[in-house]
């Protein structure tokens, strides 16, 4: 399929926000393809109105932490949207990236990644800090000290990663990493990284944050 990837952060259930950035980047789903990064759902008004918009337009998430879980406690009231959700990978990989909700262990390689097993999914949609061996803080914030580093910081692999999940860290583009949780349902923005055209485009988040 030609056209566009469009990645889009953390949407956490902020339709119009999500409505707008659509718009703006001019998405058309006979040609572009739509990647949220994960935590569709949760804290923001209308995550059954995100998820039916992006099941209409056949978006291609991963799942976050937020999603699984909603899964898990059955928040989902409509199941056929709860069943297109958790259809939703973990990992998703493309010659050139990998999307992954938070982030990817120092220690995995091209193998593990397409095989992750049940006690990899916690760390790939919840880590932010770890030291070489991948190991984690007890605690997020405050930052930790040394030996903790941003969990890229040991990234090795040669894939550039698009990742959601670190709303304080906001918008960052660097050789390795694309972060794209702005922080939509806090009141920051929404954003979206179009990898055809190494272009962001941001709209306004949530306005009642």
């Amino acid at each position: 399929m030609s056209g566009r990837r469009i990645f889009v952060g953390d949407i956490q259930g902020c339709l119009a926000p999500l409505q707008r950035l659509l718009r703006e980047v001019g998405f058309d789903a006979s040609r572009d393809r739509l990647h949220p990064t994960g935590d569709l759902v949760a804290k923001g008004p209308d995550s059954l109105g995100v998820l039916r918009l992006c099941r209409e337009l056949g978006a291609q998430p991963v799942l976050g932490n937020h999603d699984i879980q909603w899964l898990e406690h059955g928040r989902i009231a409509d199941d056929s949207l709860a069943r297109w959700l958790s259809g939703q990978p973990i990992v998703r990989e493309y010659d050139d990236l990998i999307l992954v909700h938070a982030g990817l262990h120092p220690h995995w390689d091209d193998r593990r990644l397409a095989r992750l097993r049940s006690e990899d999914v916690d760390y790939a949609v919840t880590v932010r800090y770890c030291d070489a061996d991948g190991n984690r803080p007890t605690r997020d914030w405050p930052p930790p000290g040394p030996p903790y580093r941003p969990w890229d910081d040991h990234y090795r692999l040669s894939r550039r990663v698009v990742f959601g999940h670190w709303a304080r860290r906001g918008l960052e583009l660097t050789p390795r990493v694309v972060a794209l949780d702005s922080g939509c349902v806090y009141g920051g923005a929404l954003s979206a990284w179009i990898a055809e055209e190494d272009r962001v485009v941001q709209v306004e988040g949530f306005a009642g944050a």
